[in-house]
């Protein structure tokens, strides 16, 4: 990272920032069954309808998202899979430490 420069890590900072939301993680672990409609989406997260357009509309104009439209629905679907990447390195890092905590505190009681 040492060699990007300013521009580049303000796309860098906001590709984390759109991924830091919850509920787009949510949105993103449903889309990865799949394409799916906000209806679908909707149902699948319990969020509301404008809150899952909001989202949608974010990760859509980044790159994240992609769309297409079939008779009267709009279909949402990944266009970047390299996201799918990151949160899987993110979430064996959690793992890993969660497990070295849990072997500290195995090894205090013991």
């Amino acid at each position: 990272m040492a060699k990007l420069n300013d521009q580049t890590l303000e796309h860098v900072a906001q590709r984390f920032k759109i991924l830091g939301e919850p509920m787009r993680l949510r949105l993103l672990a449903c889309l990865q069954q799949g394409e799916r409609c906000v209806q679908d989406l909707v149902s699948e997260t319990g969020a509301g309808q404008a809150n899952v357009s909001k989202h949608l509309s974010l990760m859509i104009s980044h790159g994240i998202l992609g769309r297409r439209k079939e008779g009267l629905h709009v279909y949402y679907f990944i266009a970047d899979d390299s996201v799918y990447d990151l949160c899987d390195l993110v979430c064996e890092s959690i793992a890993e430490k969660a497990e070295g905590v849990q072997r500290l505190f195995s090894q205090a009681g013991g």
